[in-house]
């Protein structure tokens, strides 16, 4: 996060439509963090982002331990593979 002091530099002008309880949620926000409806879409968007990245950074941990422990063997994972696709083929879908 990059830190400033006093306002920050605005590049570009946006407008948003939003609904009345959106609204009223972002004037209670600004209020109690104390900054602007601006500055509290700006951190709304950057805690959004982290936490994308944060639960992506963990999975793939989780993928990359999969793949360390070899805990799911070619086979296991075809035959896993063809189950799904058989059960997708009850929805009337093909394979």
């Amino acid at each position: 996060m990059v830190y400033r002091y006093g306002m920050a530099r605005m590049n570009r002008r946006t407008t948003f439509a939003l609904d009345e309880e959106t609204v009223q949620r972002l004037r209670k926000l600004a209020v109690l963090w104390h900054v602007s409806q601006a500055e509290v879409v700006r951190k709304s968007i950057e805690m959004a982002d982290g936490k994308i990245k944060s639960e992506t950074d963990e999975k793939l941990n989780r993928l990359k331990g999969y793949h360390k422990r070899e805990s799911m063997r070619i086979e296991a994972s075809n035959t896993y593979l063809d189950e799904v696709a058989e059960n997708r083929s009850d929805w009337g879908r093909d394979k």
